[in-house]
C-alpha cells in the first residue's frame, strides 16, 4: 500500500497556483508536431496560472457508450451535412467559392475537426482539412483570412478556434505564423474598425485564442490586442452585476426603443441566448490577463442570475431568441446549449471549480441530445422542458418564427445546422484536464481512453462506465514507469455518500469536497474505483412546479409521438411532431427506479437506460397553438383516479413533460 495525500478544494486550489507560478510547462516551438501524450501548455507569466488546463487536442478518445454517440453523429449531420446542405457543400466561400463565406463554415469545422480525430476517420479528416487548407493557403495580402466578400471580426473569431484545435492535433507548422500575421494586422486594424454586433459581443472566444499563441510565442504584441479586444468588446461583468432582465423578453418594448433593428444594437444583442451562453467564459478568461481574483469567480454570479430569472430544468436558461424566464414551456436555442457547454468548460480549466463539471454535465445528458432525433439527422433549434408540440406555431417564443422547435435540416435559421457538431467533441476533449502541478484531473465522467503525460512520464488511463446511467466508474492506470503525481477527482455535489478505491482499499471521500487529490505513486495496472450513488432530488421551480432528478438525469414524461413529414431536405427531413396521449398531470411523490441495458444509442426513449415511476393525476392544464400553457400553481383537479406514471430520461422523450404541476398531498 502507497501512502496517499488528501487535499480539499482550497487547498489543492492553492497548491495548483503556487505550483503553476514556479513550475509552469514549457511552450510548444512553432512546427513541433503534437503527439496523443504531450503535455499541456498553461499560460505563459504575465498571465495569471490557472488549476487545470484542456489537454492537447486528440489526447482523449471516447469509448463504451460514448464512442456510440459520436458515431451516431458522424453517420448523422454531423458528418455529412455538407453532402446535402448547400451553404456546407462544395461552394462554401470557406472553401473558395460563391456560397456562404461567414460563420457557417467555421461552426461546421469547429466540430467536424475534433469527430474526426477522436473517432479517427480519414473521410472525416479529409473534410476538415480541406476547410483548413484553403484558410491557411489562402491570406489576405494585408493579413486578414477568409472568404474575401466580408471582412467581418466575428466568423474569423471561430476559425481561429479551430486552428488552434488542428495546431495541437497535428503540428503543422503553418499555423503559429498565420496566427500571428493576423493578430498583428487586427491590432492595427481595430482602432479605425471597431469590433461591432457579434464580435463585439463575443470577443472573449477571440481572447482565448490570442493567450493560447502568447503562451507560445511570448509575443508582448498580443497582450496589447487582448487588451483592445476587452476595452471594444461589451462589458458581461457589468451587465450581471446589476442583472437587469428579470423577466421574459418584450419584443415590442425593445423594437419600441430602437425599431426593427434594435435587435442588432445593446438591447437586443446583450440579451441574445447565445451571445449570453458565450458571454459565461468572458469573465474567467480575462482575469488569466487581469490577474484578479474577482474576475475568475464571476461566472458563479452570472449563472446564479440566470438560473434565479431564467433557469431551466435541463440545466440551461430560456432564450428562444432571447432571454424569455422561468415558464418551462419556453425554449432554449441549440447554439446556446453547446456554446454554454463550451464556455463552462473553458471556465472549469481555468477556476478549478467542481460545481462547473456537475453544470456541464447537467447540460450535456439532457439538454444536449434532446435537441436531435435519435440518428441525428434532424435537430431543432428550440427545445423546451415541456414540449407537447412540435408544429408550425408562433407561441411561446419571444423573437423567433414558427419553424423553431421543429425537428429538421435547418429549422429557423441555420446557425445551429453548422454549429451543433462541437457539443460531444468538445465534451470528449473536457473530461480529463492536466493540473499546473502536474497531475491529472477527472473533471467530467464518461467512457474514454486517455493518451498524456503525468511529471513527464506517458500515461494511458482507461475510464470504463456506463455513467451517467450508472453509479460506478473505473479507471485503470497505464504509466510508461512508476510516476508519482496527483490525481484530482471530482465529486458531485450532488452525491451524498461518494465511494472511491484505490486498488480494493478505501480512500476516504467526503461529500462536497470538490475534487479529492490523491498523492501517491502509480503503477501500470493501478485501479481506480468510483461510485456515485444518487438520491432521486424532487426540485421545485416554476410556479412551484416540480421536476425529477437522479444525480444527472433529469426524467420526464414521454409523451405519445406522431411523426409527420413536413418536407424532404435532401439527405434528411423536416419533421412536426404531434401529442398521442395525455400530458396533463400533476406529479408527487417519486417512486421506483429502473434499470435497463444502455442501447446502441444510449438516449434513445424507446430503449432508456433508467426509468423512474412518480404518482400523477389529471389536472385541468391545456395547450394553445401547440405550446402547453405556463405550468398553472394550484390546478384543478380531473375527475379520475390517481395513476402511476413512468418517467425516462429527459433527451429521450422528444415530446414531454418535465415540470410538473406539485400534487397536493
Amino acid at each position: 500500500m502507497h501512502d496517499s495525500t488528501l487535499t480539499g478544494r482550497r487547498g489543492f486550489l492553492q497548491a495548483s497556483v503556487l505550483g503553476a507560478m514556479v513550475s509552469l510547462l514549457p511552450a510548444e516551438k512553432a512546427g513541433a508536431a503534437a503527439k496523443p501524450e504531450a503535455a499541456a501548455v498553461f499560460p505563459q507569466a504575465p498571465l495569471a496560472p490557472q488549476p487545470f488546463q484542456l489537454l492537447p487536442a486528440g489526447s482523449i478518445r471516447p469509448t463504451g457508450w460514448l464512442r456510440r454517440q459520436l458515431e451516431i453523429q458522424a453517420e448523422g449531420l454531423g458528418g455529412r451535412v455538407d453532402e446535402t446542405w448547400a451553404d456546407l457543400g462544395p461552394h462554401s466561400g470557406w472553401l473558395g467559392g460563391n456560397g456562404e463565406s461567414w460563420e457557417r463554415g467555421p461552426y461546421f469545422v469547429d466540430g467536424l475537426l475534433p469527430l474526426a480525430w477522436q473517432l479517427d476517420s480519414p473521410k472525416l479528416k479529409a473534410k476538415a482539412q480541406r476547410f483548413i487548407d484553403w484558410t491557411l493557403d489562402h491570406p489576405w495580402p494585408n493579413g486578414m483570412f477568409g472568404p474575401t466578400s466580408n471582412d467581418d471580426w466575428w466568423p474569423r473569431m471561430v476559425m481561429l478556434k479551430v486552428l488552434t484545435q488542428y495546431q495541437e492535433l497535428t503540428g503543422d507548422a503553418r499555423v503559429l505564423p498565420f496566427m500571428t500575421r493576423y493578430f498583428h494586422y487586427q491590432l492595427g486594424a481595430l482602432p479605425e474598425r471597431p469590433l461591432r454586433d457579434w464580435g463585439r459581443m463575443r470577443w472573449q472566444d477571440e481572447v482565448a485564442s490570442v493567450l493560447w499563441l502568447y503562451s507560445r510565442t511570448q509575443d508582448p504584441k498580443l497582450l496589447e490586442l487582448a487588451a483592445l479586444l476587452k476595452k471594444q468588446g461589451y462589458d458581461w461583468q457589468g451587465m450581471f452585476a446589476e442583472f437587469p432582465f428579470r423577466e421574459k423578453t418584450d419584443a415590442k418594448l425593445v423594437e419600441a426603443k430602437g425599431g426593427k433593428n434594435a435587435f442588432m444594437e445593446d438591447d437586443g444583442l446583450q440579451v441574445h441566448g447565445v451571445n449570453v451562453a458565450q458571454s459565461l467564459k468572458a469573465s474567467p478568461v480575462w482575469s488569466l490577463v487581469s490577474r484578479d481574483a474577482n474576475d475568475r469567480a464571476a461566472i458563479h454570479h452570472q449563472l446564479a442570475q440566470l438560473d434565479t430569472y431564467h433557469g431551466l430544468p435541463n440545466g440551461m436558461f430560456s432564450a428562444d431568441e432571447h432571454l424569455a424566464g422561468r415558464s418551462p414551456s419556453q425554449g432554449i436555442e441549440l447554439c446556446a446549449v453547446v456554446e454554454a457547454m463550451y464556455s463552462l468548460e473553458t471556465a472549469l480549466a481555468i477556476t478549478g471549480d467542481a460545481v462547473l463539471g456537475d453544470r456541464i454535465e447537467r447540460i450535456a445528458y439532457n439538454a444536449l441530445p434532446a435537441a436531435f432525433t435519435d440518428d441525428m439527422w434532424a435537430h431543432q433549434y428550440d427545445q423546451q422542458p415541456n414540449q407537447v408540440e412540435c408544429s408550425l406555431h408562433r407561441r411561446p417564443w419571444t423573437t423567433n418564427g414558427p419553424e423553431a422547435n421543429l425537428f429538421g435540416l435547418d429549422p429557423h435559421f441555420g446557425c445551429c445546422t453548422a454549429n451543433f457538431h462541437q457539443g460531444w467533441p468538445k465534451l470528449t476533449a473536457s473530461l480529463w484536464m492536466a493540473c499546473a502541478d502536474g497531475g491529472l484531473a477527472a473533471t467530467v465522467y464518461a467512457p474514454c481512453r486517455v493518451g498524456t503525460v503525468a511529471r513527464g512520464v506517458p500515461i494511458e488511463i482507461e475510464q470504463e462506465t456506463d455513467y451517467p446511467f450508472r453509479d460506478e466508474i473505473v479507471m485503470t492506470l497505464r504509466p510508461a514507469s512508476s510516476v508519482a503525481f496527483p490525481l484530482r477527482l471530482r465529486l458531485p455535489a450532488w452525491c451524498r455518500s461518494p465511494s472511491v478505491k484505490i486498488n480494493g482499499e478505501t480512500v476516504k471521500a467526503m461529500p462536497g469536497e470538490g475534487f479529492l487529490t490523491v498523492e501517491r505513486r502509480w503503477a501500470a495496472g493501478d485501479k481506480v474505483e468510483l461510485s456515485f450513488p444518487a438520491d432521486v432530488v424532487t426540485e421545485t421551480g416554476f410556479n412551484d412546479s416540480v421536476s425529477f432528478s437522479r444525480g444527472p438525469l433529469v426524467f420526464s414524461l414521454p409523451v405519445g409521438e406522431a411523426w409527420v413529414k413536413w418536407r424532404k431536405r435532401g439527405l434528411t427531413n423536416d419533421w412536426q411532431v404531434y401529442p398521442t396521449s395525455a400530458w396533463n398531470y400533476a406529479a408527487g411523490d417519486a417512486g421506483t427506479v429502473e434499470r435497463h441495458p444502455v442501447g446502441e444509442r444510449p438516449f434513445a426513449g424507446a430503449t432508456p437506460a433508467m426509468t423512474l415511476t412518480v404518482k400523477a393525476r389529471l389536472v385541468a392544464w391545456k395547450a394553445e397553438e401547440g405550446a402547453a400553457d405556463p405550468v398553472p400553481k394550484k390546478p384543478a383537479m380531473e375527475d379520475e383516479p390517481y395513476t402511476t406514471l413512468r418517467l425516462v430520461p429527459y433527451a429521450g422523450a422528444k415530446l414531454r413533460i418535465t415540470s410538473f404541476p406539485a400534487l397536493a398531498s
